[in-house]
């Protein structure tokens, strides 16, 4: 597929998206989110990308949905783009693969969503946060009602939302909603090494670990334990786990081969 709106590299191990439509503070119209899904499936089935990292273009990361598209939407049509951005931010969050949010300007509404269906999320300390939608009429349509509970809790969840208030960077750490904060200059650099710290364990592992942590957040504790005893018994199946624990007896570096 040919992208118009956004810019898809892969360095190594590592495969960057990043949302190009800065004259529009990269907000996402339908053709965008269809493009972020097929980087995604492109992403998903090329074996040599351990880790991706998304990110803005310009000064935004995606500052919404856009409201252009969607002011003069029905109810049918609205739910139709609704449905759309949640299939995408659904395939995003189920990727085996990490992902990381390079969080560099504003991440409004679907932007805050996209950044929520992220693994990690580190922000530009010029970045803000929020989910403004009740100010336009609307819900939050992209799983911001689901996954920012989820991320911050239920209170600060409902205050964030029924206020559409927007966030510094500083106060995105405070509550839990972003990893760490860096200087603007140097965030994509810190999204990179971290990329490549996850991406220098073992692959397989890497990912029944995103498996078991999100099927167990969805579940009872003791359904989570038991996917989690049959991840840890699979890895021993795993030509990694050998080399990982025989590198480690033997005192030297380990090769992880992605088997």
């Amino acid at each position: 597929m040919e992208y118009r709106n956004i810019i898809l590299e892969k360095q190594g191990k590592l495969a960057l998206i990043t949302i190009n439509r800065p004259k529009a503070l990269n907000a996402l119209n339908s053709e965008t989110l269809k493009e972020i899904d097929s980087a995604i499936d492109d992403i998903g089935t090329d074996d040599s990308v351990l880790v991706v990292i998304i990110t803005g273009a310009g000064k935004s990361f995606v500052a919404g949905a856009d409201i252009t598209e969607m002011k003069d939407l029905n109810s049918v049509e609205g739910r139709k783009f609704g449905i759309l951005g949640n299939k995408v931010f659904r395939k995003l969050e189920n990727l085996e693969k990490p992902v990381i949010a390079a969080v560099n300007g504003f991440a409004l509404g679907g932007g805050c969503e996209l950044s929520l269906a992220c693994d990690i999320r580190i922000a530009s300390s010029k970045a803000k946060f929020g989910q403004p939608e009740v100010g336009l009429g609307i819900t939050p349509g992209f799983g911001g009602t689901q996954r920012l509970a989820r991320t911050v809790g239920l209170g600060m969840a409902k205050e964030l939302i029924y206020t559409a208030k927007m966030i510094k960077a500083e106060e995105a750490l405070r509550i839990g909603l972003v990893n760490r904060v860096i200087e603007p200059e140097k965030l994509l650099e810190e999204a990179k090494n971290l990329a490549n710290s996850i991406a220098d364990n073992a692959p397989i592992a890497v990912r029944m670990c995103k498996a078991a942590i999100n099927k167990g957040i969805q579940c009872g504790i003791d359904t989570a334990i038991a996917y989690e005893s049959e991840v840890f018994g699979e890895c021993f199946a795993t030509e990694d786990q050998k080399e990982g624990m025989t590198a480690f007896v033997e005192k030297r570096e380990k090769c992880f081969k992605n088997k």
